[in-house]
């Protein structure tokens, strides 16, 4: 069965894409039909350069379209139809969003609790402020006991 698939090329982290006509069974990189055009996700605005024209030709001899590839044509206007989910996620993968979303909505819970309203000023009670002597520095301690002697002595 042939495929319309996405063939990725470019550099590392920065990705572009082919799209081709290939056996279902082979790998994008093992052997190609006929490339029938570019895309490119990581240039602002994306690159999308495809033969309209020989895209409807392959499609008219029985050719499937990977769900990325027929989300682009659907975005393009070449296919007209919905979208398919390109992402798949396993069943574990579900549960362990789903728990990490369940945490996130507790953890609002919890900060969007509201405090106490503060105390009205009648039941604040006032409290004398106590005064606080100053230590006094260690040499004038030693100058009054000198003194003191001193006059013990006469």
């Amino acid at each position: 069965m042939l495929m319309l698939r996405l063939q990725r090329i470019g550099k590392k982290k920065s990705p572009s894409y082919r799209l081709i006509v290939s056996e279902k069974t082979k790998d994008t990189q093992a052997g190609t039909l006929e490339n029938l055009g570019v895309y490119n996700p990581t240039a602002s605005p994306k690159i999308i350069n495809l033969k309209k024209d020989r895209i409807e030709h392959w499609l008219s001899k029985g050719a499937q379209t990977s769900a990325s590839v027929n989300n682009i044509l659907v975005n393009v206007g070449i296919v007209t139809g919905e979208k398919r989910k390109s992402v798949f996620l396993s069943k574990k993968r579900q549960e362990k969003l789903g728990a990490k979303a369940a945490e996130k909505e507790a953890t609002k819970k919890v900060k969007e609790v509201p405090t106490a309203p503060a105390a009205a000023p009648e039941q604040i009670e006032e409290k004398p402020i106590e005064e606080v002597k100053a230590p006094e520095p260690p040499g004038e301690e030693k100058k009054e006991e000198t003194q003191e002697k001193v006059e013990s002595k006469e």
